[in-house]
């Protein structure tokens, strides 16, 4: 009785802060003085015609660099937790065959969806979308394939080598900024080409590049461990 009423207040408490917030809530009719200069010198300085891509690689670098360092360190903790010694691995539980649409769906959507999240990732300086995006869409198609194929092993060595090499990647282009630009992930590093063009923002189609195909392999890495850890015997 007494534990049902605790949480009964803390619910109260919860709505009552929620509706104090709703109820107080006013919408800046005006951009602050921040997003006043992103807004009138994003195109100039950075060549992006999408200004979340400009906001997120390039005045604000930095934050992109810990989100990526969070997933790779989710990632570790996840396939350190779950880890498996090899007798482990040979002991999987028996599992019903998929259906044959479902096959058959896999083999024809699964690569649609890579070439998808391959152009996210690759026009995020120019339409809405990027290299988290890109990466997530990426994973869904891992994530399809072990749906089909449940007994499918994921090759941790390349996920492993694919993440290596595009996490250094994205710290030497960082460091590169910061030696020829004018700081962190400075994508001036490259000419800014023409603006609205595929190959325009300097080193930001690079560097998303970079940051989907990090983000998809982590991901990946992150389903292909938990897919382990449903096929083992209790």
């Amino acid at each position: 009785m007494v534990k049902k009423f605790i949480i009964l207040l803390l619910v109260a408490g919860m709505g009552l802060i929620f509706f104090d917030l709703f109820t107080a809530y006013q919408s800046d009719e005006n951009l602050n003085r921040t997003g006043e200069y992103y807004a009138q010198n994003a195109a100039t300085d950075v060549g992006a015609a999408n200004l979340v891509t400009a906001v997120v690689v390039t005045y604000r670098g930095l934050d992109t660099l810990g989100e990526v360092s969070i997933l790779f360190l989710t990632a570790a903790i996840i396939s350190f937790v779950l880890k498996f010694r090899d007798e482990e691995l040979e002991k999987n539980r028996e599992v019903r065959p998929t259906s044959e649409i479902l096959d058959t769906a896999t083999q024809v959507l699964t690569p649609i969806i890579m070439l998808v999240g391959i152009y996210i990732f690759m026009n995020g300086h120019l339409t809405p979308g990027g290299g988290f995006q890109g990466g997530a869409v990426i994973a869904s198609a891992v994530l399809l394939m072990l749906l089909a194929s449940p007994k499918m092993k994921i090759s941790h060595t390349v996920i492993a080598t694919i993440e290596t090499i595009s996490g250094v990647s994205f710290v030497i282009i960082g460091a590169l900024g910061i030696a020829i630009g004018g700081g962190f992930l400075d994508n001036s590093i490259m000419s800014l080409g023409t603006f609205g063009t595929l190959l325009s923002a300097g080193a930001i189609p690079i560097i998303y590049i970079f940051v989907g195909l990090k983000v998809g392999a982590e991901l990946s890495n992150i389903i292909g461990t938990f897919s382990q850890a449903q096929n083992e015997i209790k």
